[in-house]
């Protein structure tokens, strides 16, 4: 389902089709490093976790992590969206791209288009943010759509530190 346009990307729901794509992203050493571990070694997991982690949440929750393509060509290039955490007190925007489409502006139009739909369309108030601490890119895009750094912490059930930033509308 097309939940996003933007001038040169297209948001929508991940489906089981997407297994593949998924299995790469998840086993990307930078999504590994930045985002951790998933436990994601084949079609059938990768198949699992679209089930469960994304699906499931656009159902429960109504929104969720989704499919980035590219408008031009459809390729499909990683993932943007929204998610309550158990960890965090308000919805947080994430992201993960494939390397090759870094450096180009679909994270910042993404998360940018992400952030308008948390509050145009669920009429959130605040929206949070999470980066681990050396990851100077995600920062410099969450700070680029207006989200300001609020403090370092280990969020619960975690071990490492976390940045945290944050928006009010």
């Amino acid at each position: 389902m097309l939940v996003l346009e933007t001038e040169r990307l297209r948001l929508r729901w991940y489906a089981e089709a997407d297994a593949p794509f998924i299995l790469k992203l998840l086993n990307e050493p930078s999504w590994i490093a930045n985002i951790g571990q998933r436990n994601v070694h084949t079609l059938d997991d990768a198949r699992t976790w679209i089930r469960e982690r994304l699906i499931g949440n656009y159902e429960k929750q109504g929104f969720g992590f989704w499919a980035v393509e590219r408008r031009a060509d459809g390729a499909l290039m990683g993932m943007c969206g929204l998610v309550k955490r158990d960890t965090l007190p308000a919805v947080d925007i994430g992201y993960a791209f494939l390397p090759a489409f870094w450096g180009q502006g679909y994270a910042r139009e993404a998360a940018a288009a992400c952030l308008d739909y948390a509050h145009r369309v669920l009429g959130l108030r605040r929206v949070l943010a999470i980066t681990g601490p050396d990851n100077a890119a995600s920062a410099g895009v969450l700070e680029a759509i207006g989200l300001t750094y609020e403090d370092t912490r280990v969020l619960e059930g975690e071990e490492r530190l976390t940045r945290v930033f944050s928006i009010d509308f």
